[in-house]
């Protein structure tokens, strides 16, 4: 005897069936339709957070350009452009770490120190190739990043309490590496020094560096398995470990990529500036959080993209140069920065609590 078709239709010759009416839906699966809609909610409320920045951005740059025109000329733009390229490369690893509920305040030594042995390989051995003491300057930062992850993820110690350690430590072992000396141009080859000049596509190849780095870490949170369980992971570490996510290496991953983003910017610092020293990056670290912060990446984890913590650099790094063309004192460009932090933070407190009323509301939908 036949049986239906793939279409549900009765075969030739066979009986009429009728198809049983659909089962109503249960409590799991308004669950997870209330889950779904609070995930695409928390979604478009990032997107408008992203939008806002992008559009106040603009807005910043219209009005500095009213009052000053040469704000916009081309060796300003590129001045921009530079400017904000270490603080992007930093907020791109500071905003992995974030999302794992983690932070990095060591970065900013991290960089220093790089840049700083990216210097003495120069004075030490001068007849090595430039790409190698650039590929030992973004290894230094991946050991210090190696360092802070193990601490963190392998002996379980909390993130703020081993990097605010290794901030000093790191800061420490340049201080004594440096013993007072300072690098200056004329130690490193015209070559390294001249990659900030050197344009592809209109753009300074630092720029063009960072955005790589943007895109690339992008891809990677959206596309691969392990970067999306960096979100479950900073979401809730004891859930992510019950369905069988692997959490500490999830969490140690993010430490080494961002102290080997630290070494990178620590290579192009010594590249752009050319005199180094044991205080290179000092302080540098709270700036990098805050970029983040703006950009949407939630403090406590879990949220946020490294696209918005690049638009919170760039931001920043306007602000940083706008704000005295528009003889805004210093005080209040530090106020400025204090209340964007502010409102990122209540933003991600909003998003937090509707989707939250979003997930109770399933239990009485249909009621």
């Amino acid at each position: 005897m036949s049986g239906p078709d793939e279409t549900g239709a009765p075969a030739a010759g066979g009986a009429a069936q009728t198809s049983p009416p659909p089962a109503a839906p249960g409590p799991a699966q308004e669950t997870r339709e209330e889950h779904g809609g609070g995930v695409r909610t928390g979604r478009r409320i990032r997107q408008a957070r992203e939008l806002g920045i992008l559009l106040a951005l603009v807005l910043l740059v219209a009005v500095t350009a009213l009052v000053n025109p040469g704000f916009l000329s081309g060796q300003s733009v590129r001045d921009l452009l530079l400017g904000a390229t270490l603080l992007t490369i930093l907020a791109v690893g500071q905003s992995m770490v974030l999302i794992t509920r983690s932070v990095d305040l060591s970065v900013g030594s991290v960089m220093g120190l790089s840049a700083f042995a990216v210097g003495m390989m120069f004075v030490s051995f001068p007849g090595l190739p430039t790409p190698v003491v650039m590929a030992a300057g973004v290894l230094v930062g991946t050991v210090c990043g190696v360092v802070n992850g193990v601490l963190v993820a392998a002996a379980r110690v909390p993130a703020l309490v081993v990097t605010l350690g290794t901030l000093y430590m790191f800061r420490g072992i340049d201080f004594w590496w440096a013993s007072g000396r300072q690098i200056n141009a004329a130690d490193m080859p015209d070559g390294f020094l001249g990659l900030s000049r050197v344009t592809l596509l209109g753009m300074p190849l630092p720029a063009v560096v960072a955005l790589a780095v943007v895109l690339a870490a992008g891809w990677y949170l959206r596309n691969y398995r392990s970067g999306r369980e960096l979100y479950a992971v900073g979401s809730e570490p004891a859930a992510a470990r019950l369905v069988g996510i692997p959490v500490d290496r999830r969490v140690f991953m993010p430490f080494v990529a961002n102290g080997s983003l630290a070494g990178l910017a620590g290579v192009l610092y010594a590249s752009r500036f050319g005199t180094l020293d044991a205080t290179v990056g000092t302080g540098l670290e709270l700036e990098v959080v805050a970029a983040a912060v703006v950009g949407g990446v939630a403090i406590f984890g879990g949220s946020g993209t490294v696209y918005g913590a690049a638009l919170g650099a760039l931001l920043l790094s306007t602000i940083d140069a706008a704000l005295p063309m528009l003889q805004v004192g210093s005080f209040w460009q530090q106020a400025v920065v204090g209340l964007l932090i502010l409102v990122s933070i209540g933003l991600d407190r909003l998003l937090a609590l509707r989707a939250a009323r979003r997930l109770r509301g399933g239990g009485t939908r249909g009621a």
